[in-house]
């Protein structure tokens, strides 16, 4: 009977670190992407097992468990181990099947225009599995390239793909031009062959487009949007009052009155900064920040810079510290903004930068955010150049197009890192 809480701490250690394990990985991304980049495989790995011992060793401490010391090291050695073998053993085998087995597909293009030349520089560039067997085409055209010719009429493509083992048809001619497409793609997939349109829509889109549908009317959007979602606000609404909740009742109760004072010894002037900022769908909120810089006349209007000599002792350590932020917990739970989203810029700056960049105005399709992806890829601080603008600008609709819960709460932890290590561009 004595064995019994024995095992009861042996198999919470392991839902412990079954739990770590699977965080720690989501945070580092080492399940998406690559797996044959040697680089990401190693980095991510060795980040990923580091935050795991972190998380296990603190979990052993703080429920007083009573392993003995050669157990856990045992434990972290050989679970180090295996992941560094398996993971290497995975790699490994990866490439050896793509060089022993590459997957090659033969394929064809109908049309013989600007449209089909770009398709087929593509393939031939940047997919290195794809092989063009040749045009196909009605009309007049100019001769085609020595490695890839013209092989005959429209017509005959199905025809030609059925006798030459081909395993794609990809159309570059519209089904409105030519009627008999249709039929012809019929034709195909009945002899599994796969047919694919390729529109052109090269006039005004030159980017990836999303697909949705009215009943059975196919609808192109510009962009994905999951916040669109219903389901999805309501997730990440639910998750801002909770988490601002949390922070203004166990975080800001005591941390105000504190830092209030240490304002106050130093500089006159108010314990919090507020500003107008650009909102969702740039409407204007009042944000609120612990005051960093000494009272002056310029605030609502010049960007903090590098050595700034408005900054005060203590405003320079709640800046570099991210501590100034979090009155913004109070805009959290009013609903002004959201715990990850774009930064929200000074009201002269979003006139500017709208000038600047013409998919700026973007950013404002969601609530602004007191951390952000783009934040942690690098992008805060003050804005030099236009590229400076141009790389957070597209952070932060990268987030807006591929948001999802888990992205936040991995944003959240990677900001807390941040915060802890220090970053180079706070100042």
């Amino acid at each position: 009977m004595q064995n019994v809480p024995v095992q009861k701490e042996y198999i919470t250690l392991f839902l412990i670190n079954n739990g770590a394990w699977v965080l720690c990985a989501y945070i580092t991304a080492l399940y998406i992407g690559k797996q044959n980049s040697t680089d990401n495989f190693f980095k991510r790995s060795v980040v990923s097992f580091f935050l795991f011992s972190g998380i296990s060793l603190f979990s052993i401490f703080l429920y007083n468990f009573s392993f003995s010391r050669l157990f856990v090291v045992l434990v972290f050695i050989g679970f180090g181990t295996t992941v560094l073998i398996s993971r290497t053993l995975y790699v490994g085998a990866a490439y050896y099947l793509r060089k022993q087995y590459p997957l090659n597909k033969k394929v064809i293009v109908i049309g013989h225009n600007e449209l089909s030349k770009r398709l087929v520089e593509n393939f031939t560039r940047y997919y290195k599995s794809i092989s063009v067997a040749g045009f196909f085409e009605d009309d007049e055209y100019e001769p085609a390239s020595a490695s890839i010719p013209m092989l005959g009429r429209i017509n005959d493509s199905v025809q030609y793909a059925i006798e030459n083992n081909i395993s794609e048809i990809y159309s570059t001619v519209s089904p409105e031009r030519n009627f008999y497409i249709y039929e012809l793609a019929q034709l195909a997939e009945t002899n599994f062959i796969r047919f694919k349109f390729v529109p052109d829509f090269r006039m005004f889109i030159n980017r990836k487009v999303h697909i949705d549908f009215a009943r059975n009317i196919p609808v192109l959007s510009l962009r994905t949007e999951p916040l669109e979602n219903v389901d999805s606000q309501i997730k990440k609404r639910s998750f801002d009052i909770i988490f601002s909740t949390f922070v203004i009742f166990f975080l800001l109760s005591w941390l105000v009155p504190f830092i209030a004072i240490l304002i106050k010894l130093e500089s006159r002037g108010p314990v919090f900064f507020t500003q107008l900022r650009s909102g969702k769908n740039n409407n204007p909120f009042l944000c609120y920040k612990f005051r960093s810089l000494k009272v002056n006349h310029e605030a609502h209007h010049k960007q903090v810079t590098r050595n700034d000599d408005r900054f005060t002792r203590i405003g320079s350590f709640l800046r570099k510290s991210n501590i100034d932020e979090l009155p913004q917990f109070f805009n959290v739970f009013r609903g002004e903004m959201s715990v990850v989203g774009p930064r929200p810029h000074m009201l002269k700056h979003t006139e500017e930068y709208s000038q600047m960049l013409n998919h700026y105005m973007i950013r404002h399709y969601v609530k602004p955010g007191v951390t952000g992806w783009a934040q942690i890829n690098g992008y805060r601080g003050e804005i030099k150049k236009k590229k400076d603008l141009r790389g957070r600008i597209e952070h932060d609709i990268w987030y807006m197009e591929n948001w999802t819960m888990w992205l936040d709460l991995r944003i959240i932890v990677l900001t807390v890192y941040k915060s802890i290590r220090g970053d180079k561009n706070a100042f």
